[in-house]
């Protein structure tokens, strides 16, 4: 026996766009014509008006796209830069891979093929080409980090010695494995170099690549 007929228009579903909820809305945009323009965000989870619906709504139409386009503009840029990284990166490990010496490599060659402007290897203890750092530095630096990005850093001196002048940003990448705590050291003076948005994967593994090449 079916509901009578008051009951089963409480019981419908309704559907988006009816009921009070959607009159507010309305009354809402109305009151300010121009909150979407401010907010432009909203765009890029709204639907798009169809363009039978009258010429009055392309620039709304116009702004949904623009603000998809932006995001996928966004996505492919920080894919570019990782993937670059990640070749440079690659490269810097065949030059570790031909060299009798990590420390050298790191220093010598490093800094022309991630194109930074110095790159140092820095142990807590001695080794021939490295940066001697005061024991504890490496833990202090990392914070439990593998790698960590910084602005205008204030101890350009320790690790990246005549370099120092040129320190704006830098990135410190950990060596892990046994023998005194170690890390790398790059330094640019061009932010986008070192963006952390490049991701650090690509230097984790560089950390990794130079401890092999320590035989740590």
């Amino acid at each position: 026996m079916g509901l009578p007929a008051e009951e089963a228009d409480d019981h419908r579903v309704k559907k988006p766009g009816e009921g009070a909820d959607a009159a507010l809305v309305e009354a809402f945009l109305r009151a300010n014509p121009a909150w979407l323009a401010e907010h432009p965000a909203l765009y890029g989870v709204l639907t798009p008006p169809a363009r039978v619906h009258g010429e009055g709504l392309a620039d709304h139409m116009a702004a949904m796209l623009r603000v998809e386009r932006e995001r996928a503009d966004g996505v492919l840029a920080a894919g570019r830069a990782t993937a670059g990284l990640a070749g440079r990166v690659q490269d810097a490990v065949l030059a570790l891979l031909r060299s009798a010496d990590p420390a050298d490599c790191v220093s010598g060659e490093m800094p022309g093929i991630l194109a930074v402007d110095a790159a140092h290897l820095c142990l807590e203890g001695e080794h021939p080409g490295t940066r001697r750092l005061p024991d504890g530095a490496v833990a202090r630096l990392l914070d439990g980090r593998q790698v960590v990005f910084r602005d205008a850093p204030s101890d350009v001196r320790m690790l990246h010695a005549e370099a120092a002048g040129l320190a704006r940003y830098d990135a410190l990448v950990r060596v892990p494995g046994e023998g005194p705590a170690a890390l790398v050291a790059l330094l640019a003076r061009d932010r986008h170099v070192l963006d952390p948005a490049q991701g650090v994967g690509p230097l984790v593994f560089l950390g990794r690549a130079v401890a092999a090449a320590l035989g740590r």
